[in-house]
């Protein structure tokens, strides 16, 4: 069936233009029906945030998100924009989206009257129907609701004309989703600016005896107030939120690997076959739960996954570099490749305290202390009592984040507890990975103070 062109010819589809709320509900209410997956790529809110989300949509709230940097706050937000029709019809050539059966602009209304139902109209796609803002102090009434376009005046309309007026991002984004991202960063005067919005559903440009009622679901985001020292959210405007709904850090170690698994940068056409063992993803991901529990690390700035995908990333990178000066097909990433977390940590976490040289210490102990938890949820260190006699008795193995694989692989003939240990880790036929189980489990045994280490040649020796 070909698309209506004019008023008149959408009249004659029977086609019904829905508020954007109503929208929202309809597109939930039958995703939910069918089962079809609504927020694509957000994991570990499905039994917390996602229903608080639904219930808003449901109840036809504004809503705002209110957590730490990392958590998936925007891209729930932009999320959203698939839960609007595929496109809607607008007056066509209309600044901000004019309902063809209801006008509401002054150029829409004149043209109404001038063409009636042969007023031509477009079709507006989903995703021109989404505006976002980033907060910033800067930021004037002009920016978000309007002001006179100088331009205009200069041509020769007189001020009193609403011809005049230069629309701003929140009636250009008339019946569409508006987005203010760091909603406290706003300034207490810009914010009282929205009341009108948020209540009245209408705008009022300086100036101008006019009031442009807007179509608009609204939805901010934020950090907690007691991290966020540069503003707060007035209580006037939060009151007019229908639902402030809380964010959270991934609660399991499998939703973090999820995510790390979805997000990471792939490094392709190297000519080296990178994998990632399960062990090693462990402690990625216990390493940023660790930071996140921290008295060290300062918890109202937040520990984001960002912390785990940089982490991720970063190894993956230095096993593909080692495999690539020694020559070798494949990459594995090895716990000698987690000295390298202070490049893509620093940064990402704020200390509550500031003392020099600091957090490379801190970095080294969370480390640590993440090798330790993950080597004892894989084994007990009475499985390896032959092997620490045999350090006890003058063995000495060297590694390091340049050492062959082939080399470490090979301590598996020698020391079946090893082969035993590969095998639980279902690494099996992989040189590469056998390599990075035999640093994975002497550094078990290391820090469970049953062999030493000592740096060696710009590498570690396990010794007795």
């Amino acid at each position: 069936m070909a698309k209506a062109r004019t008023i008149g010819e959408l009249r004659e589809s029977e086609y019904r233009v829905l508020s954007v709320k109503d929208e929202l509900r309809k597109n939930l209410v039958a995703r939910i029906r069918t089962g079809e997956e609504l927020f694509p790529g957000i994991v570990g809110y499905e039994e917390t945030v996602l229903p608080q989300i639904e219930n808003a949509i449901l109840s036809g709230q504004d809503i705002i998100l209110l957590g730490e940097r990392g958590q998936a706050k925007t891209r729930i937000i932009r999320a959203l924009v698939g839960l609007l029709d595929s496109e809607v019809p607008v007056i066509e050539g209309c600044e901000i989206n004019c309902n063809p059966y209801a006008p509401t602009c002054r150029s829409c209304l004149i043209r109404f009257e001038e063409e009636g139902d042969k007023t031509p109209i477009a079709w507006q796609p989903r995703e021109r129907r989404y505006g976002e803002k980033l907060a910033t102090p800067d930021i004037t009434i002009a920016d978000l609701i309007g002001e006179v376009d100088p331009i205009k005046v200069a041509e020769g309309r007189y001020l009193s004309d609403e011809f005049t007026i230069h629309y701003g991002l929140i009636p250009r984004t008339n019946r569409g989703i508006f987005c203010i991202n760091e909603l406290p960063d706003l300034s207490e005067r810009i914010q009282v600016g929205m009341f009108n919005i948020m209540e009245e559903r209408d705008v009022q440009i300086k100036g101008y005896k006019v009031q442009l009622p807007l179509d608009l679901f609204l939805i901010a985001s934020a950090n907690p107030e007691d991290y966020t020292n540069r503003g707060r959210i007035i209580t006037p405007l939060k009151d007019r939120f229908g639902a402030q709904i809380r964010t959270h850090y991934p609660k399991t170690l499998e939703h973090e690997i999820e995510i790390m698994d979805a997000e990471r940068e792939p490094i392709a056409d190297v000519g080296v076959n990178l994998t990632m063992p399960y062990f090693m993803k462990e402690t990625v991901a216990e390493f940023t739960n660790l930071a996140r529990k921290s008295g060290d690390v300062n918890q109202r700035s937040g520990v984001s996954v960002r912390v785990s995908i940089g982490n991720y990333e970063t190894i993956s990178s230095n096993a593909v570099r080692r495999a690539l000066r020694l020559k070798e097909k494949e990459a594995v990433p090895r716990v000698s490749d987690m000295a390298f977390f202070l490049t893509s940590t620093a940064g990402k976490v704020e200390l509550e305290s500031v003392e020099e040289g600091r957090e490379p210490r801190i970095i080294e102990d969370l480390t640590k202390r993440a090798v330790l938890n993950t080597f004892n949820n894989h084994f007990s260190t009475n499985e390896f009592d032959a092997i620490i006699r045999r350090f006890d008795e003058g063995l000495s193995i060297d590694t390091g984040d340049m050492i062959p694989s082939k080399e470490l692989a090979g301590w598996l003939k020698d020391l079946p507890e090893l082969k035993d240990a590969a095998n639980r880790l279902d690494v099996k036929r992989s040189v590469a990975a056998q390599a990075s189980v035999v640093e994975f489990v002497l550094d078990g045994l290391h820090l469970s103070r049953k062999i030493n280490k000592d740096r060696h040649e710009g590498g570690y020796r396990y010794r007795g």
